[in-house]
């Protein structure tokens, strides 16, 4: 599939200029400055050096006082309280961060996460009659909740009184809860709208340290579990987030939760004694390492057995209480990658077999015999094969249940929302969703949502887009300019590790295939031959016998260190390559 190549060019060179006079740093560093919005040296002195006085006041959102005070009457009457979230990443850490919290002073909390098979997405019914029968007064959802109007009607009859902390679009009517906290309601004013949900678990336990005159000191240490749904749950790692996800990693690299360090164990990510020093990881943890080793276990647990091993490994207090958990999940996501793998086999056998779905502007596609678990899996891997908005569903409960994903610049909750007179449920983000219907509304809903989706879909939505930040020379990468970039991480959604394009390369005759169809080679510009890199170019085998007859060439590229046999040098890591025009 051809992909678009699309240099920003939106920039104000005047503020650019005024960067590079101001931080006396490469111009080309300033200009990825300026596309992240930052336009003066204090919000570069902010965005470079984060501090934790940078967190805005917990108070600023909407009903946060109520919650906070409803929260502590509780504690000061002995009121059972319970923490309740959903099953997947942010869930379980929002539940875990909170729970552990309360339990340092107050013994009357428990938690509950709802079984993904027999009691489906956010508040259930039967989590309510729990919460009723073992007499809890209080109960906080974390994550969920925003649209559980019946749900929360029924609680109030039972005469609980509900906290709903969530991070999803709120639907037309809000429930009927003690307390709304979610900074996306419209009359919230809440300076930043983009937390994860548990980043709002924080923000509930910052409340509740300053209402005690506690200092935020003494919940630094759940920063870990905060980090990990930020990275896990794709949120922007700006603001606030940004805030939040690079004092996290200090956490996580520094002196971790142990069932956090026990996952990292499970993933081959060791810890090692050094004399006069902490002890400390063999390399030091990114937030890829987060997306790819940690978030994908946590989610296991809830995808094939129970969100309740999550949050029970998440709060064990000692490396001995988690290896049974760790093992026990990192198994469980054994068995889901491999339940990934055939299901997304068959999904694409589907495609393939049939015209109309091979070259509909969508994918809509149902097997009632799909694991649930998964699917959410496997509408990633389709959009990444056939780069369109995609639903898969499949059986649960007798209702037919899925998950969304979309593809840039296309919102897939509006999509959604359109055809929302078929469903039961439905609730997410622009661009991953869940959704739920009845069997006979399967039909009509799929005709709608392809309709909505072919009006309002564009040719150039249904490209993928390499967008690159700058145009570089190979003699602008020096250790100094590498230095500053390194910086910029944390990387996610709105401040992405840049990328950067350079035309006209040659390679300096070690260009070879390795691995999987990998691209090794070593590239160098006519201009200044000595200034020379190494680069891999993972699954682009194919442009080996044009780069082997000499062909100049054209590449996107991350700047990345590669370490060696214990070198440590700059390595460019292609993600497109196209032949130059002029040859």
């Amino acid at each position: 599939m051809g992909k678009r190549w699309v240099v920003k060019d939106n920039k104000d060179n005047e503020v650019i200029q005024h960067l590079i006079e101001k931080l006396s740093i490469n111009p080309v560093l300033c200009q990825l400055l300026y596309f992240r919005g930052i336009t003066s040296f204090k919000s570069a002195k902010d965005f470079f050096r984060p501090n934790l006085n940078m967190l805005h006041d917990p108070f600023l959102l909407k009903d946060m006082e109520k919650a906070v005070e409803r929260i502590l009457n509780a504690i000061k009457n002995n009121e059972k309280i319970l923490i309740y979230g959903d099953y997947d990443v942010d869930g379980t850490t929002a539940v875990a961060l909170l729970y552990s919290f309360l339990k340092e002073f107050y013994p009357n909390v428990d938690f509950y996460i709802p079984d993904r098979y027999s009691e489906g997405y956010g508040i259930s019914i039967k989590s309510l009659d729990y919460a009723h029968k073992n007499n809890f007064s209080v109960v906080i959802s974390l994550d969920c909740g925003i649209k559980a109007v019946s749900q929360i009607v029924y609680a109030r009859k039972k005469e609980i009184d509900f906290i709903v902390c969530d991070h999803h679009r709120p639907g037309d009517v809000l429930p009927p809860a003690y307390a709304v906290i979610d900074p996306k309601q419209a009359d919230c004013t809440y300076p930043y709208k983009e937390l994860s949900g548990c980043g709002l678990s924080f923000k509930i336990a910052q409340a509740i340290c300053k209402k005690k005159n506690r200092p935020i000191s003494d919940i630094i240490k759940y920063l870990d579990f905060v980090v990990v749904s930020i990275a896990a749950d794709i949120v922007p790692i700006t603001g606030e987030n940004r805030t939040l996800a690079y004092f996290g990693l200090k956490q996580i690299n520094i002196d971790p939760h142990p069932g956090l360090e026990s996952i990292l164990f499970y993933s081959n990510v060791f810890r090692k004694n050094e004399p006069g020093k902490n002890t400390i990881f063999t390399r030091q943890i990114t937030m890829s390492d987060l997306i790819f080793l940690i978030g994908p276990r946590i989610n296991a647990a809830g995808r094939i057995d129970s969100g309740n091993n999550a949050v029970k490994l998440l709060i064990c207090k000692k490396m001995a209480e988690t290896h049974n958990l760790s093992s026990n999940i990192d198994n469980q996501n054994t068995e889901r990658r491999n339940l990934d793998v055939e299901i997304t086999k068959q999904a694409l056998k589907m495609i393939e077999s049939n015209h109309r779905l091979k070259t509909s502007k969508s994918t809509l596609l149902y097997n009632p015999n799909w694991h649930m678990g998964v699917i959410g899996i496997v509408a990633s891997r389709l959009t990444e094969s056939y780069y369109r908005p995609t639903i898969i569903l499949t059986q649960s409960n007798g209702l037919i249940t899925g998950s969304a994903r979309s593809v840039k610049d296309f919102d897939i909750y509006n999509a959604i929302n359109a055809c929302s007179q078929y469903l039961e449920h439905f609730g997410g983000h622009k661009y991953a969703a869940g959704l739920s219907m009845k069997p006979e509304n399967l039909d009509e809903f799929s005709s709608a949502f392809e309709s909505f989706v072919d009006k309002n879909i564009t040719e150039e939505m249904l490209t993928p887009e390499i967008e690159i930040e700058t145009t570089i020379k190979l003699y602008e990468i020096t250790d100094k300019f590498f230095n500053i970039l390194k910086q910029f991480a944390p990387f996610g959604p709105g401040n992405n590790n840049p990328v950067f394009m350079t035309t006209n390369l040659t390679d300096k005759g070690s260009a070879k295939i390795v691995g999987n169809n990998h691209l090794k080679l070593k590239v160098s510009h006519p201009d200044y031959p000595r200034k020379e890199f190494n680069a891999i170019a993972f699954h682009q085998g194919n442009f080996l016998p044009g780069i082997q007859q000499g062909k100049h060439f054209d590449i996107t590229y991350h700047i990345e260190e590669n370490t060696w046999n214990g070198h440590t040098s700059i390595q460019l890591n292609i993600s497109n390559i196209r032949f130059s025009e002029n040859q």
